[in-house]
């Protein structure tokens, strides 16, 4: 499977690339409870998103800031995960995870932000996206700063509805 640099070679820059590695972006699970729970699921769970939020783009007409936003978005949205999780071990063949007690900071969508900040440039858009794309799975107080970000950035509600179909649809 392609690499992050790869798929998008004037964005993400070898240093970057470096960094993605470095903090298990291809190693981790994508959650430890729900979809994706073995070791390299975090990175197919992030391909999958992009190929829906691709498709999306190309079947609904969607227009972006940057042509490569889609793919941007949903290959790094979940970034912040790489933090969330530390490995605990083997039973049966599997990988157990657990959360990591010790993390840096807590939030989601913002701790990706927050985290891709040091690597490399985003658009407005792509902040925004990244940061609201868990749409209502956030606490109550949050759904009025994501309607105002559907609002500003109608592609906010696509990435959402991309991470859903591969989470939930695709189980991925």
């Amino acid at each position: 499977m392609l690499s992050v640099q790869e798929m998008l070679p004037d964005i993400i820059t070898e240093d970057c690339e470096m960094w993605l590695k470095s903090i298990g972006f291809y190693d981790k699970p994508a959650s430890i409870h729900h979809h994706g729970i073995n070791n390299g699921d975090l990175y197919l769970h992030c391909v999958e998103v992009a190929r829906a939020l691709c498709g999306l783009t190309e079947k609904l007409g969607l227009i972006w800031q940057r042509k490569e936003s889609p793919m941007l978005v949903g290959l790094l949205h979940d970034v912040c995960k790489c933090d969330d999780y530390i490995f605990d071990g083997w039973e049966d063949d599997h990988e157990i995870w657990k959360y990591n007690e010790n993390k840096t900071m807590g939030g989601h969508g913002d701790k990706s932000v927050i985290m891709l900040s040091g690597h490399m440039q985003l658009t407005e858009e792509e902040m925004y996206c990244i940061r609201f794309h868990m749409g209502a799975f956030t606490d109550k107080e949050e759904w009025k700063y994501y309607s105002k970000a559907v609002n500003k950035y109608p592609n906010v509600l696509y990435t959402h509805t991309a991470d859903m179909i591969a989470s939930q649809i695709n189980n991925i």
